[in-house]
């Protein structure tokens, strides 16, 4: 049986001397493990769509739930991005959170667009890279299920609190935290609350739609890493190459 999907490359790994196998987040059909016949030799077409990073239409032949690439277009390869180290380390990291979040034969196209919008903004807008990393992470734990209550002190319900619980996701004023609670707290201004707020709510399509001053977004950008870290309770590699190149 043949497929035909939209998907872009999260991860590529060798499988034998002429073969790889991709991990693929399609649109349609979640996260797919595509085997790619040829893909090592030098000559093949299938190079340049099935690359990190990738945005391409696959054909696939289906047999026994198993799905090997019988052609590939690329629709859209970030060239800009792979032209910049930092850039592409930053995209590599956004592939590994969507691996981790996607799962088999589940669509999450909210996911694919929201990877690709990010992608995009890093290679063709030349946003920030700090903003791009805020609002990929926050909205990412939130399409992932996490999204942190952000409507005032959990506690009190004051408008103006001044830290976040990383691990309930939620806010709360110095005042209100009882000497016994545990978990990580990080402080958080009207700005960044603000911004947070933005991000969680808005329409996919103005995601990019806000303004922030250049030490809020910092702080920001450290918030965000940390909430997604704590909510999935691991960390990421590719993260760590990408902040290894910041030094």
């Amino acid at each position: 049986m043949y497929l035909t999907i939209q998907g872009i490359v999260l991860r590529v790994t060798d499988y034998n001397d002429r073969d790889a196998l991709l991990t693929v987040l399609s649109r349609n059909h979640g996260k797919l493990t595509l085997k790619a016949r040829g893909l090592r030799r030098k000559n093949s077409p299938l190079i340049a769509p099935c690359q990190l990073l990738a945005f391409g239409e696959f054909t696939l032949f289906e047999y026994r739930g198993q799905y090997t690439i019988n052609e590939a277009h690329s629709i859209e390869l970030f060239q800009n991005l792979r032209r910049d180290l930092t850039k592409l380390s930053l995209g590599t990291y956004f592939a590994q959170v969507s691996e981790v979040l996607s799962q088999e034969d589940l669509p999450n196209p909210e996911l694919q667009s929201l990877l690709l919008n990010c992608l995009f903004a890093l290679s063709r807008l030349n946003f920030p890279e700090m903003l791009v990393k805020a609002v990929f992470e926050l909205r990412s734990a939130c399409l992932a299920g996490y999204t942190p209550d952000l409507f005032g002190c959990h506690v009190c319900g004051s408008q103006t609190p001044d830290r976040f619980d990383l691990s309930a996701g939620q806010l709360e004023c110095h005042g209100c935290r009882s000497g016994d609670s545990t978990g990580i707290r990080m402080p958080v201004t009207a700005g960044m609350l603000a911004a947070m707020r933005y991000i969680s709510l808005c329409d996919p399509k103005r995601l990019f739609s806000f303004q922030i001053g250049e030490e809020t977004l910092q702080k920001l950008s450290s918030l965000t890493e940390a909430y997604l870290t704590t909510q999935l309770e691991r960390g990421f590699s590719t993260l760590d190459f990408y902040k290894s190149l910041l030094i």
